[in-house]
């Protein structure tokens, strides 16, 4: 009986949502996906922190050049905020730097409206951004302060989900409850002094979930710092399609309060041993499809068989090489784009093999057009990547 044959590098290419449980970082997550697809070329779209939980997604093979893209997508997160005490890392693990009252709820429902938009934010000082080559988390534990520009952010949704009062009473809320709801929340216990909440917060790429919790802090005079932390989405990919879904623990202010300590003990640096684990990471391993290539912010469009050629060698790009887009770009994600913007198409060939990526720029239709034509890159021919969903 022949050695059943390894899988080749072009097998592996895809992206993979995987859900990080709490007390685990991102690094280790991905060496369970390195392990579980016997390959090294992994690429991640952002990571998240060793407390946090949630959605990772990370291209493999091929794919990697991907990672860019996704990464500059909008994300959705839940995050459970401790009032009272703000720490220097702006996270469980930090020492407690500031100490202020607890705000009432009213006060709370405003800060919310007050970071709902668009405005300039202040990264926390424990942070992966490089101040003259350095990065700000490394100056922080030198105890040099750094000077980190201001980003501007958006903010398109905060809705409280879960609060936890002075009191001890718990009170929750749905996502799509309305302006009533709320009126009637602050009508029964608006003065009542706010311990904890769970809030979920729809954001643009680089906002700072942790600086947000410091900000809504300081706007109803007391401290903050987060105490747990949810990815649910990134772009269009969401959790609950990730590998390990059903692994993660409720996210709620009791849960998060009462994992705490697990966590302590937790050995974050250590990958999932879980043989099921990987083997579901194999089972959802995306191969690149028209879908998943709109899920990507791609436009699926097919080259020419005679083109074919001319396209792997990298010759001149025309508009004739393709086909016209089978779906109108406006009508698939529902805007349309500006004239003088620039779109990014995924090429397949007739027998459905993602061979690369190209730029248009300066139409506003959704299709090809009569512009200017760029290679995004190329696939090389020999690692030609058959087109085909997670299994």
């Amino acid at each position: 009986m022949s050695a059943p044959q390894k899988k080749t590098i072009e097998n592996k290419s895809g992206i993979v949502l995987f859900a990080k449980r709490p007390g685990k970082t991102s690094f280790s997550s991905l060496y369970t996906i390195k392990k579980a697809l016997n390959t090294s070329k992994v690429g991640h779209t952002g990571t998240l922190d060793s407390f946090a939980s949630g959605l990772l997604v990370v291209c493999t093979g091929q794919l990697t050049r991907l990672s860019s893209r996704i990464t500059s997508f909008d994300k959705t997160y839940e995050a459970v905020i401790s009032f009272g005490q703000e720490t220097d890392t702006l996270e469980p693990s930090g020492k407690i730097i500031r100490q202020a009252p607890l705000p009432s709820l009213s006060d709370l429902y405003s800060a919310l409206d007050a970071f709902t938009g668009n405005f300039m934010q202040s990264p926390p000082a424990f942070s992966a951004i490089r101040i003259k080559g350095e990065r700000s988390s490394d100056l922080a534990r030198k105890g040099i302060p750094a000077d980190i520009p201001l980003r501007p952010v958006s903010v398109y949704k905060c809705k409280l989900l879960e609060v936890k009062l002075e009191n001890g009473k718990i009170f929750g809320t749905k996502a799509e409850d309305d302006d009533k709801a709320r009126s009637d929340m602050v009508n029964l216990c608006g003065d009542e002094k706010v311990l904890y909440a769970r809030i979920l917060f729809e954001v643009s790429k680089g906002t700072y979930i942790r600086s947000l919790a410091r900000d809504i802090g300081v706007f109803c005079k007391s401290a903050a710092h987060l105490k747990g932390l949810l990815r649910t989405k990134v772009g269009n990919f969401s959790l609950s399609d990730a590998a390990g879904f059903s692994l993660l623990p409720d996210f709620s202010i009791a849960s998060v309060l009462e994992n705490e300590k697990t966590l302590e003990n937790a050995h974050a640096d250590t990958a999932d041993p879980d043989a099921e684990l990987r083997l579901e990471v194999t089972e959802k391993l995306k191969g690149m499809t028209g879908e998943l290539a709109l899920s990507c912010g791609l436009v699926p469009v097919k080259i020419l068989p005679e083109y074919e050629d001319s396209f792997y060698n990298g010759r001149p790009l025309k508009k004739e090489m393709f086909e016209k887009p089978a779906q109108d770009f406006n009508q698939i994600c529902g805007e349309p784009l500006s004239d003088g913007g620039e779109t990014s198409f995924a090429v397949f060939t007739e027998a459905d093999v993602f061979c690369g990526t190209v730029e248009a720029a300066g139409h506003g239709s959704g299709d090809m057009g009569q512009n200017c034509l760029t290679y995004g890159y190329v696939v090389p021919r020999q690692h030609g990547l058959i087109s085909k969903p997670a299994s």
